[in-house]
């Protein structure tokens, strides 16, 4: 209980945070508003990311274990607007491989529902939280189980620059008593912090790329990803066009339990377009 209030806590002070003195009528231009995922608009994501190698020291004495070898990703934003706030749900499918083993499969699908009141939308940015669940998984690549838990994003834009963070927290939906003793039921916090910055008006851009932080309230432990992000961006007459390359490595990682990848590489290319009522 005491994570699930820590983490709302978290979650509505980005809320908080967004009512300081955003209150700009200008809003964000074509090609920022391919790079939020916040934004009004259709999103259609595909993305492939290879894992080849990651870091084999020792940890807790026993020699870390590695991860998933490569994944293909397809993510999808379908927003709903209302008239006192928006709703952006977000589905996220996964397929997994491990070429050592031969095992692949789906993952955890993942859906969450960002609720944007209109009074924390203030045109270059926006703060939103909402639900979250997990779908079970192919049992060789991932869990197969059900999760639950809130997510929740503060993003901005100033000039050149595009800047957030989202927050994640999920809660493993099973009996307790059959973990193992110093096990819980609380996964991994989710932080996920992002800057962006745009390289002239060619739709160039650079980033930090999808680096998520994670810490571990079993074993108090913390890890951090970090990633350099290349990408450019197409404004069309019906929508946008992202596409970027990404390297990511690990930065902290010590204490962490879980496998900690050396070098990852993804490649990704993101369709959106503006959300149409349909009315004349």
């Amino acid at each position: 209980m005491k994570h699930f209030l820590l983490t709302f806590l978290l979650c509505s002070s980005l809320i908080s945070f967004s009512q300081e003195e955003n209150t700009e009528e200008a809003g964000q231009d074509d090609t920022t508003k391919a790079l939020d995922a916040t934004a009004t608009q259709w999103s259609f994501q595909f993305a492939y990311q290879s894992m080849p190698d990651y870091h084999s020291d020792i940890v807790n004495g026993a020699p870390r274990t590695a991860g998933l070898d490569n994944y293909v990703q397809l993510r999808i934003v379908a927003p709903i607007p209302l008239k006192n706030l928006t709703i952006l749900p977000r589905v996220t499918l996964r397929h997994y491989e491990n070429v050592n083993t031969g095992d692949n499969g789906f993952g955890n699908t993942e859906i969450f529902a960002l609720i944007i009141p209109k009074s924390f939308d203030w045109g270059t940015g926006r703060t939103g939280i909402g639900p979250m669940v997990t779908l079970p998984g192919n049992k060789k690549v991932a869990r197969d189980e059900w999760g639950y838990g809130l997510s929740g994003a503060l993003v901005n834009s100033s000039g050149r620059w595009f800047y957030g963070v989202l927050l994640t927290q999920s809660w493993r939906s099973i009996d307790p008593r059959t973990l193992p003793a110093g096990s819980s039921t609380t996964n991994p916090l989710g932080i996920a912090p992002f800057l962006n910055y745009r390289i002239g008006d060619s739709g160039l851009y650079a980033g930090n790329g999808d680096m998520v932080a994670q810490y571990d309230w079993s074993s108090k432990s913390f890890y951090l990803p970090i990633g350099l992000r290349f990408g450019k961006v197409w404004v069309l007459d019906k929508g946008s066009i992202n596409a970027y390359a990404e390297y990511q490595t690990s930065a902290i990682y010590n204490s962490w339990e879980g496998p900690a990848v050396q070098n990852s590489f993804r490649l990704n290319f993101t369709y959106t377009m503006p959300f149409s009522s349909g009315k004349k």
